[in-house]
């Protein structure tokens, strides 16, 4: 009834109306068979006809109590026959009670407080019942049972098909209908559910269907195709939950109902599967030692997820945090291939003599060094430990894979080394010269004087954010939306990067076989993303209101922080690569004596705990860096090939 053209006032008067009706059909029903299906006699006709009306008005008040009237016929489900259960049985109640206060039941039939209520809620629930099922009918949709969610799944393809396949067996769930853009598939039925229409036109099917749920079963589709979904589902004020990407497919998800799940920020600034060339990445890591420090991290674990994917013959980790350690090895146990051996070792990279040790007992192939610290608050109070860790166990790790013979050496950068303005920042730029001053250093003969490998390749691979990395923004909003808010943001116009934690690392594995060495490789980071539009997204997918339910509070830039980030400076030569995702930056030479001269002096300075003389010297080794005041040199953005 609630799809009648009648305003909502004359709908419910009209079931008020059916309702009072029904109560006394049934009331005269339950005298007609208590007495043999025949009309009562005297004195039972005049009482049937006296207390006909109490109980029409009894049973009417309790309807109205319990909101029997409220209820949309079109969603007549099981939680509305047990209303009207409870109805009856309570109407019935209160007339045995109000008849027993006016004539003490004497000489009524006992029997009739039993049939009344069953034909009541016969007489309540079937035309619910029979209207849902005519306008299923009317619509074209598939009959569905009483109580099932109604669900509306976005995508006709071979996935969709498959779950709406699911949902036909599940009593739970029914599928009404498809929304799909193909052309081809309009008006057409997969498995007897109709393409109800376009992407664009769901929040209209939605209301025209009555649908109480969307499910999303698009896995290849593009990051922009799933805002474009994201945004329609949203416009409905349906729930909604995806499948998972097909990536997660073509490892063993099998895209049923119990891998439905909420859509995550991801899916939305997700980008387009990363494609590696296997076998030049499996000729040169198949078989061989791996080394990745910092292996218990966000991207070091990854890192170490990906390299056994080559079958290395030994895969080695090293930490400093024991707890990282932990649960990398049982992660990684669970993927091991076999024949590959997994060492976790707790080490400081920091400690040369630990290093030489370690080197000499693993003699690594490859070196991937993830391992820093990348807080820039933190560190920008602590200069002394973010050079001794970021610089000096940069260069400690470096001679101790040149020592034994070791072919590569990647150094994990970041796009704060660009123009930087943090401590951190600045750090990663000097780490950064120290790879390419290595590289310049065994070109020139002066490693083999010092009786180090002069033919290891010193590669630096640069990005920026990583999602759901340790500290990052995405999980410390998701913490804040779980807490109500509010989501702190240090500035509305701030903009970031981002790449998923499997992307950046997969990109990385790549870099570190192409290229001769003294390269500095930058990811395709894509467009940055403004981190206020990201919060009220967040706050979006979680069914919450931007600054309604959930209030965004803007603190003011923190020390180091900047409202953009570069990837490339200004003087960098920016040249494609072998694999469309990876630029590399041709840099200006560095003046490799003056390098070391500054290295010893932080070296010493560290030693002596001058933080004042740790910042003055790591200002002067980095050019660029502005010390943490204001930002105003020239740079570029990063360019896709065939940009103008």
């Amino acid at each position: 009834m609630a799809d009648m053209p009648n305003s909502p006032l004359s709908l419910r008067t009209l079931v008020i109306l059916h309702d009072l009706l029904m109560s006394a059909l049934a009331w005269q029903a339950a005298w007609f068979v208590r007495f043999n299906l025949t009309l009562p006699h005297e004195p039972y006709w005049s009482m049937h006809l006296a207390t006909l009306p109490v109980a029409v008005l009894l049973q009417g008040l309790v309807n109205w109590r319990l909101r029997l009237y409220r209820g949309v016929w079109r969603f007549a489900s099981l939680p509305d026959l047990a209303n009207i259960v409870r109805a009856a049985l309570i109407g019935t109640v209160l007339l045995v009670l109000s008849l027993f206060l006016v004539m003490r039941l004497e000489d009524f039939p006992r029997s009739l407080p039993l049939i009344y209520p069953i034909f009541l809620v016969v007489a309540l629930s079937g035309p619910r019942l029979a209207w849902r099922l005519y306008k299923d009918h009317a619509l074209g949709l598939p009959v569905t049972q009483p109580g099932a969610q109604r669900v509306v799944v976005v995508g006709a393809g071979r996935t969709g098909a498959s779950l709406v396949r699911e949902l036909l067996h599940s009593p739970a769930h029914a599928a009404v209908g498809f929304i799909d853009d193909r052309p081809d598939l309009q008006r057409q039925r997969i498995h007897g559910v109709p393409v109800l229409g376009r992407v664009d036109e769901l929040p209209a099917i939605c209301e025209r269907v009555e649908a109480d749920a969307l499910l999303i079963a698009v896995p290849a589709a593009t990051s922009p195709q799933m805002q474009r979904i994201v945004r329609a589902c949203e416009a409905s004020g349906l729930p909604f939950r995806t499948l998972p990407k097909l990536a997660d497919l073509v490892n063993g998800a099998s895209g049923s109902l119990a891998e439905l799940r909420d859509v995550a920020i991801e899916d939305l600034l997700g980008r387009e599967q990363v494609r590696l060339d296997r076998h030049a990445i499996d000729a040169r890591l198949g078989g061989r030692v791996v080394l990745v420090t910092g292996g218990g991290g966000s991207i070091g674990l990854e890192l170490c997820r990906q390299l056994l994917a080559s079958a290395p013959a030994r895969l080695v980790l090293c930490d400093q945090c024991e707890l990282n350690l932990f649960e990398a090895e049982r992660d990684l146990r669970r993927s091991t291939a076999s024949g590959t051996e997994l060492h976790c070792v707790v080490a400081d990279v920091c400690d040369e003599e630990g290093m030489r040790s370690l080197f000499e007992q693993h003699r690594p192939t490859f070196v991937y060094h993830a391992a820093a610290y990348k807080h820039v608050p933190i560190m920008e109070r602590q200069a002394r430990e973010a050079v001794r860790n970021n610089v000096l166990g940069t260069a400690v790790v470096m001679r101790a894979a040149a020592a034994v013979g070791c072919e590569t050496f990647v150094l994990i950068s970041s796009d704060k080394a660009v123009r930087p303005s943090s401590v951190m920042g600045a750090t990663k730029r000097l780490a950064e010269m120290l790879c390419e001053g290595a590289q310049m250093r065994g070109a020139s003969g002066a490693d083999a004087a010092a009786g180090l490998s002069t033919g290891m390749r010193h590669v630096v691979v640069r990005f920026g954010n990583v999602l759901r990395s340790t500290g990052s923004v995405v999980p410390i909003f998701e913490r804040q939306i779980a807490k109500g808010g509010p989501l702190t943001l240090t500035h509305p116009d701030m903009t970031r990067y981002f790449m998923s934690i499997p992307e950046a690392a997969q990109l990385i594995v790549q870099a570190s076989v192409i290229g001769s060495g003294g390269e500095i490789f930058v990811l395709d980071m894509g467009e940055p993303v403004r981190i206020a539009d990201l919060a009220e997204q967040m706050i979006r997918l979680a069914g919450k209101r931007p600054n309604v339910d959930i209030r965004i509070e803007v603190t003011g830039l923190r020390p180091g922080e900047k409202l953009t980030e570069e990837l490339f400076y200004s003087d960098e030569t920016v040249l494609p690569t072998v694999h469309p995702k990876i630029r590399q930056a041709r840099a200006r030479p560095i003046d490799v004596a003056r390098l070391e001269s500054e290295l010893a002096a932080l070296e010493e300075a560290c030693a002596g705990a001058d933080e004042t003389a740790v910042r003055r010297l790591l200002l002067a080794a980095v050019p660029e860096y502005s010390g943490g005041g204001d930002v105003v040199a020239d740079v570029i953005p990063f360019r896709r090939r065939g940009a103008p």
